[in-house]
């Protein structure tokens, strides 16, 4: 949270307005006008770049919202990736201010409706809850928590683990936040800092901790399901009903959407950076071609590893840019 705070103070301090006569900000601003590097500056928008053709823009969110149309509605993969890429298109193309519309909408919905599905599934199996949560604090220093030779091994890929999906889901240090940040109205960075360091609760400490434990009572966790297809058994045996395995799949269309039209947007900033407005539109249908067909067909493991490679890549020079820039931080 803290992270989160600094970087998105640090976005609206160091903004500026494009040629567009939009506010444009974000770590490769900061990182020039506040850590006078350019060339980390650039570093950064290339490595956003390729997070979101590579990493949580597409691939993953693309691969889940495909398996839970499979699972739920029979729907063959195909056809959800020709009416995703149609929608994304849609929204993208008319811009930040049409994808701000959309999410505004979007998001508060779905955050309610994924809490309430979550909670019913804890309700109904409020007796395993204590039970569930002492085998979360016990296999965090045990080898259920990760795969390795000796313990040592199972902790520290446990870590590893639990590390790489905090940023994937809170995105604190990636880079990608104060992006969205610099085009708040506001002429307060340190209420935008504040403002947004809230995400990562909601994000993580809540969304996150309740869907853990609906795994983990329902007991799907130790089966051989992965990724959506997972969620949607746990919210399914858990509510009782195939009502509940709808009503994940339907919440996590949502989710894995407005994250698509963000990450579109945050690729855009970092492209119009590197080479200019011009080359906004050859980038999103690059990004409309990649979400299309990409995601749909690669293997879990190989989405996963491609987003840790270029998540790792992109908060490299954001945190350097962090520490850089604490005092500013600090004296703001």
């Amino acid at each position: 949270m803290a992270t989160k705070c600094a970087e998105c103070l640090l976005a609206v301090k160091y903004r500026q307005l494009d040629s567009n006569g939009q506010m444009a900000g974000g770590p490769m601003y900061y990182l020039e006008k506040g850590l006078g590097s350019r060339w980390l500056a650039k570093l950064f928008a290339l490595f956003g770049i390729g997070v979101a053709f590579f990493g949580i823009g597409t691939f993953p969110q693309v691969n889940a919202i495909s398996d839970a149309m499979t699972i739920s509605f029979s729907v063959p993969r195909e056809w959800t990736a020709l009416v995703l890429t149609l929608l994304v298109a849609l929204v993208t193309l008319g811009g930040i201010k049409s994808i701000s519309s959309v999410a505004s909408k979007v998001v508060p919905f779905m955050a309610l409706f994924y809490i309430a599905a979550c909670f019913g599934v804890l309700v109904n199996n409020v007796g395993a809850l204590s039970e569930a949560v002492a085998l979360v604090i016990s296999s965090a220093f045990s080898g259920h928590a990760a795969t390795g030779g000796f313990v040592g091994a199972s902790i520290m890929l446990a870590i590893q683990s639990g590390v790489a999906r905090g940023v994937f889901s809170n995105e604190s240090g990636l880079g990608s936040a104060p992006i969205a940040a610099a085009a708040a109205k506001t002429n307060s960075c340190v209420e935008q800092g504040l403002v947004s360091m809230t995400g990562t609760f909601f994000d993580t400490i809540i969304i996150c901790t309740m869907t853990g434990l609906t795994l983990v009572v329902t007991g799907v966790w130790s089966g051989d399901l992965s990724g959506a297809a997972m969620t949607s058994a746990a919210f399914a045996q858990g509510l009782d009903t195939h009502i509940g395995q709808y009503l994940v799949s339907i919440g996590l269309l949502f989710f894995a959407f407005t994250t698509i039209l963000g990450w579109n947007y945050y690729g855009e900033r970092c492209t119009q950076y590197l080479f200019g407005t011009r080359a906004i539109k050859p980038y999103r249908l690059i990004y409309l071609g990649l979400g299309g067909g990409g995601g749909q067909f690669l293997h879990l493991d190989m989405i996963w590893l491609l987003a840790d490679i270029v998540n790792g890549l992109m908060a490299v020079p954001n945190l350097i840019g962090l520490i850089g820039l604490r005092r500013v931080v600090g004296g703001s």
